[in-house]
């Protein structure tokens, strides 16, 4: 049985473990705010974009022209995944659920005789992928010292996958990130790059009924729009993992605060039951003394 210092050192030290979890929700709480709001506005363009090009795409059928970007190669045995995660811990299950996804989807590939590749975007998800794929990870960015995610560094992301595609090095591209739905709910999703994931055709935005011809050619249009999309859909990820890994850290902080506050409260009564016991004690050695007198 623990002593009465031990007893006080123990609950010292879950008071201060506490005051740290409260700060650290505190923060998370209001780093939230800002990045829920970034990754709800980058949304409808991301999703406008995808429209566009499902619009130019049902120009280009049947073309031996087809960029390969939104056509794809004729093999398909390649697969690049992109597992995009966050830099710090202590997010609950954040970054383990986009790894097991990504290690499914891996995993199944395998099974199929594909050829798999993995480029870790984020500390974390390599750290975790490092142990039984170490030898498939062929890109790995982190970006610690960037106080706040921006377009630049999902265009440097974007730029080194269009050179690893233009080299040969993969056919297929998907990248694995969290969708932010709520506080407590972040849904892991995987995401077609390359060739581009374009909405089927009742999805497509509606014109109205308006006849319309591209000028220039689809062909000259989706040669630029094509990189662009895939740097915003990296964009968009980004953003998503960010109100994510808010979302799902202000979580668990909140219950590591309760789960803090309800062992203070285990270990105070343990230790008014032994200093109580200890002062009961004493007194009985007292009062037996006093009688052998």
């Amino acid at each position: 049985m623990p002593s009465l210092k031990d007893l006080r050192n123990r609950i010292s030290s879950v008071k201060a473990t506490r005051k740290i979890t409260k700060a650290m929700q505190m923060v998370a709480a209001a780093k939230l705010r800002r990045a829920q709001e970034a990754a709800l506005a980058a949304r409808p363009y991301s999703d406008r974009m995808a429209a566009v090009l499902g619009n130019l795409s049902r120009g280009m059928e049947g073309r031996p022209d087809a960029p390969a970007l939104l056509g794809g190669r004729a093999s398909e045995q390649t697969y690049l995944l992109v597992v995009a995660t966050a830099e710090r811990g202590l997010c609950g299950s954040f970054n383990s659920s986009i790894v097991k996804l990504a290690r499914e989807h891996a995993d199944r590939l395998m099974a199929e005789g594909r050829t798999v590749k993995i480029f870790c975007v984020g500390k974390k998800g390599q750290d975790q992928l490092k142990r039984l794929y170490g030898r498939y990870i062929i890109e790995a960015v982190d970006f610690k010292g960037v106080r706040q995610l921006g377009y630049a560094q999902a265009q440097a992301v974007g730029n080194r996958i269009l050179r690893l595609f233009e080299d040969g090095q993969f056919d297929v591209c998907t990248i694995f990130f969290a969708e932010y739905k709520s506080v407590i709910a972040q849904r892991p999703r995987a995401l077609r790059l390359i060739p581009a994931e374009v909405p089927a055709s009742d999805k497509l935005a509606d014109l109205g009924g308006a006849i319309h011809d591209a000028e220039p050619d689809e062909a000259e249009i989706l040669a630029d729009l094509l990189p662009r999309n895939i740097n915003v859909q990296i964009y968009r990820a980004l953003l998503e993992n960010a109100a994510s890994e808010q979302g799902a850290r202000m979580s668990a902080m909140d219950s590591a605060t309760r789960n803090a506050g309800d062992m203070i409260d285990r270990l105070t009564l343990n230790y008014n039951r032994q200093r109580q016991a200890q002062i009961t004690k004493e007194l009985i050695e007292i009062i037996s003394g006093a009688e052998a007198l």
